[in-house]
């Protein structure tokens, strides 16, 4: 028997070394490798806020990918918070 798998969402706040490092673009090609959708932003300096939705495996995985993130990176803090899935995401893509 085939277990249904229901879509969450993701808000994440990531905290540190964190911009002008290419983290954006990096969160962008984890997401897109994992087929998940949302979005990933500079909100202050030294601030990325995220939302991914998918699959709670996905989700999941990429969040830990987060906590480390690329090796010019360094992640101080990280804030997550579960929501429902909208579903209002076609891809996944950085705002500006």
């Amino acid at each position: 028997m085939k277990k249904y798998n229901m879509n969450i969402q993701a808000h994440v706040i990531i905290s540190g070394d964190v911009t002008g490092v290419g983290f954006r673009s990096w969160v962008l090609r984890q997401a897109q490798d994992k087929q998940l959708k949302g979005w990933v932003g500079n909100k202050d300096r030294g601030v990325v806020e995220a939302v991914f939705e998918g699959s709670k495996e996905k989700v999941e995985e990429i969040i830990a990918r987060c906590r480390k993130g690329p090796e010019v990176a360094w992640v101080e803090k990280m804030e997550v918070k579960y929501e429902k899935a909208t579903d209002e995401f076609l891809g996944f893509e950085i705002r500006y």
